[in-house]
C-alpha cells in the first residue's frame, strides 16, 4: 500500500491548497487505498527521517515497495502510470497528457504561485504595490493562452487526464481572486474537473485530516 506523507497541520487558508491534495486526488481517481503519515511544520521537517523522504523538507512524499518518491507532479504521474488511469492508452495521448503536467507546473504555476505568495504573505508591504500588477499581468497572459489551447473541448486533450488534474489544482491557487472567472471557458473547465467524485473525496480527506490535528 502507498503511504502518503503530508503535513500534520497547516493554517486554514492553506489547508485546501496543500500539494498533497494532488496526490490524494490522483489516488482517488485510480481507486488506490493509501495510508497517511504526517510531519509537523518546524524542526521535524529537517529531521534525517523526513529528509530521506523529501530532500527539501517539504510535502508530499510517498513510499511503496521500496520506492520513495517526492514532488507532486512526479507522484501523480507514477499513480497514473501504475494503474493505467489518467493516461490515454495510445503513445501520443500519453505523451501529450504528460506534457500538460509539466506545463501546469512550469508554465502556469510559476506565475500563479508568485501572485498567491504576494497576496497571502506580503499584501501589506509597500513594495508589492508596483510588483503585484506586473505578476498579475503575466498570470492573465498565461490564462489567456491556456484558454485558447483548451478551445471548445471539455478537457485539454479531450478526455480527463493527469494533465487536467494538475492544471486544475494549479488554477485553484487563484480561488482567493476572481481572475479565473474572467475566462468563461477556463472557469467552466475548472468547475467540470472539480465536480468529479474523486476530487470531492480527496478534498474531504484533506480537510478532515487537518481538522483532526487542529
Amino acid at each position: 500500500m502507498i503511504t502518503l506523507t503530508t503535513y500534520a497541520w497547516v493554517p486554514d487558508f492553506a489547508a485546501p491548497l496543500m500539494r498533497a491534495f494532488r496526490v490524494r486526488w490522483a489516488l482517488e481517481e485510480a481507486g488506490l487505498p493509501y495510508a497517511v503519515r504526517t510531519v509537523a511544520l518546524g524542526p521535524e521537517q529537517r529531521s534525517p527521517e523526513h529528509l530521506a523522504r523529501q530532500p527539501f523538507g517539504q510535502a508530499p512524499a510517498i513510499e511503496e515497495d521500496g520506492l520513495v518518491l517526492f514532488e507532486s507532479g512526479a507522484i501523480a504521474l507514477y499513480v497514473a502510470e501504475k494503474t493505467g488511469t489518467l493516461l490515454p492508452r495510445d503513445r501520443i495521448g500519453r505523451e501529450r497528457a504528460t506534457a500538460w503536467v509539466f506545463a501546469a507546473l512550469n508554465s502556469v504555476e510559476i506565475w500563479i504561485q508568485q501572485l498567491a505568495s504576494l497576496d497571502f504573505f506580503h499584501a501589506k508591504e509597500e513594495w508589492t504595490k508596483d510588483f503585484r500588477p506586473q505578476i498579475e499581468k503575466l498570470v492573465h497572459d498565461r490564462l489567456d493562452l491556456l484558454e485558447k489551447a483548451l478551445g471548445g473541448k471539455d478537457y485539454l486533450e479531450g478526455t480527463f487526464t493527469v494533465g487536467d488534474l494538475m492544471m486544475t489544482d494549479v488554477l485553484r491557487i487563484l480561488d482567493h481572486t476572481n481572475i479565473v472567472a474572467a475566462y468563461p471557458r477556463l472557469s467552466a473547465y475548472k468547475q467540470r474537473c472539480q465536480a468529479r467524485p474523486a476530487f470531492k473525496r480527496a478534498m474531504t480527506a484533506q480537510r478532515e485530516g487537518f481538522q483532526k490535528a487542529a
